[in-house]
């Protein structure tokens, strides 16, 4: 699957914690049919082989509505699965290794907290990247949090497009306009909510309003 900017409009990012009233499948589905542009899959409990089928058949639901998968550092789980990409950490696979040993179509996310760090990632081979905690985040308490000012500052300083995260709401995410993002990437104030299929639709108008 090619990959564009639009794509990183309603970035999904699962988490089954959030959640037991549905299947992890059942959860996808609903905030792909509520506007999520890409999913990524985050496990960091399954045993690589469950991963890897889970994998599987999470991407066949995201290809049924032309939105790609992309796996949460595990380049193995990626490509035995099929995904369309992966995204790493500032300690995970070198962006270089990864993009060595895929398909130049391989979609690699990689996170960036300083323009330093953003400029490192497009020269090693980054499509897009991911850039925060740009609110308090619940999923990650210990995340580091950088500024409006800031945010706006790496986009500035890169080709490739940003994707904004941490602690992002319905609430909130109108204050990210003009911010140099092209979406925003969600985890608990879609997969925590009571209805996902309607906080997907209320999250992408959102996002519609503050892309670049």
């Amino acid at each position: 699957m090619i990959f564009n900017k639009n794509m990183l409009r309603l970035y999904a990012i699962t988490d089954r914690r959030y959640n037991d009233k549905f299947t992890l499948y059942e959860q996808v589905e609903q905030a792909l049919a509520g506007g999520a542009t890409i999913v990524q899959l985050r496990e960091k409990e399954l045993e690589e082989v469950a991963f890897a089928k889970e994998a599987s058949i999470i991407k066949r639901l995201c290809h049924q509505y032309g939105v790609p998968l992309i796996i949460n550092d595990n380049l193995s789980v990626a490509l035995q699965s099929g995904a369309d990409g992966i995204h790493v950490g500032l300690n995970d696979m070198p962006i270089d290794e990864i993009r060595r040993k895929t398909s130049s179509d391989f979609i690699i996310g990689a996170t960036a907290k300083t323009v330093s760090q953003a400029q490192t990632a497009q020269r090693l081979g980054a499509d897009y990247l991911g850039v925060g905690a740009v609110f308090p985040s619940s999923t990650k308490s210990d995340a580091v949090r950088i500024t409006k000012e800031q945010l706006k500052e790496i986009s500035k300083s890169v080709t490739i497009p940003i994707v904004a995260i941490g602690g992002i709401t319905l609430e909130n995410a109108h204050t990210l306009n003009d911010s140099g993002t092209s979406g925003i990437a969600v985890v608990s104030s879609l997969f925590g909510a009571e209805n996902i299929k309607k906080a997907a639709e209320d999250l992408r108008k959102t996002s519609e309003t503050i892309i670049q």
